[in-house]
Formats: C-alpha cells, structure tokens, sequence
C-alpha cells in the first residue's frame, strides 16, 4: 500500500526522487472500487538507430492502437516477434516499483520498458484474458513480460548487477496487452478492470 502527501516522495528512490502525483494519495479503495486505480505515467520511446526501447520518456497523452502506442519502438517486438499484437501495450503497477525500490533498485517509471505506469491496480490481479480498461481504451492481459538482458542497459544495473536485478525482476516486470478498443489515453485516466 502507497500512502504519501502531495509532493512528497518515497524513499529509497535513489538520487533522483519519484514525486508521486495527487491521484495516487491516501490508500487503495476499498470495496467495489478496490480494482480501480489511475494512470501514473505514460511512457514511449521513439526509434534511434542501434538503440534498445528503454527506459521510455514520459508523455502527457498516448494514442493507443491495435499496433501500441504510436510513436513507441521497441526494437524486440519489432525484430524477434514481428510486431505480435499480444504485445502491443506493456503495464507495470507503480507499487511494484515501489516494492523494487525498496529492494535497492532505483526504478523508475519507463524504466522497465512499460507504456503504462498505472497505481491502484494489483500486480496479483493481472492474468492472461483479463481485459483493463485505461480511460476509452480496452487492453486485454496476454502474458506476464519476463525480464531479459536488455535491462543491463539501466544506469544503475550493467553487467556486473544484471543477473540478480534479473532475478528480482522475475514475475515484477509487467503485462502484455492486446488492444481490444482503440483511443487516446492521459496521464490521470482511470484504470480498473473489467468484471468478467
């Protein structure tokens, strides 16, 4: 649970602090709303030759199609897996950035490579063919991403401290998604899933 005063930061977030915007104060609703939460962060990365797609830059707003989101390279799905649509949008909840932080790695949001920094919505509670719904988008849950050794490229992980951010990344490096309903998301749109 994130609980913070508006700009105020949670440390341990390295040298550069993570000011969490007002959306993400008190602590999670309860009840109906307990799946519901708030986009934290937007993030792409346009495509530069002989670079990797992270860490993604923010962005104010998105425009979300069934090929992700436009403007956004991520050199992997685009070489390996020939732009699968089951990987159109990649999530990751900023509580489990929060919970790396607190293991001594300062992640940030982008960093992982995500789309999405959401907060509110459990990273226990993604799972293949649960669908998301991000302001007038509608994501579909295709698969958890598994860290891989692209993440060595982060300031604060290289070669030498890869394998266990590797290893602490496992089961925390996000979702896929497929996009279900096209539009143009912002940072501060809501976020829930779907019932059933």
């Amino acid at each position: 649970m994130i609980t913070v005063q508006r700009g105020h930061s949670l440390p341990p977030y390295g040298p550069q602090s993570l000011i969490l915007p007002w959306f993400v104060e008190g602590e999670r609703p309860v009840g109906e709303d307990f799946l519901a939460g708030r986009v934290v962060q937007l993030n792409r990365k346009a495509e530069i030759p002989r670079e990797r797609g992270l860490p993604k830059t923010p962005v104010p707003t998105a425009r979300i199609t069934k090929s992700g989101v436009e403007g956004d390279f991520n050199r992997y799905r685009r070489e390996e897996k020939h732009d699968d649509p089951n990987m159109a949008i990649l999530i990751v909840p900023l509580e489990v950035l929060s919970a790396l932080n607190q293991d001594g790695w300062p992640v940030r949001p982008g960093d992982l490579g995500e789309n999405v920094t959401t907060s509110g919505l459990p990273n226990d509670e993604f799972r293949p063919s649960r669908r998301v719904r991000i302001g007038p988008v509608l994501l579909e849950v295709s698969k958890p991403c598994d860290p891989c050794d692209n993440l060595y490229q982060l300031s604060y992980v290289g070669k030498t401290r890869g394998p266990a951010f590797l290893r602490t990344t496992l089961g925390r490096r996000g979702w896929y998604c497929r996009v279900i309903e096209e539009g143009t998301i912002r940072t501060g749109d809501s976020a829930r899933f779907e019932q059933p």
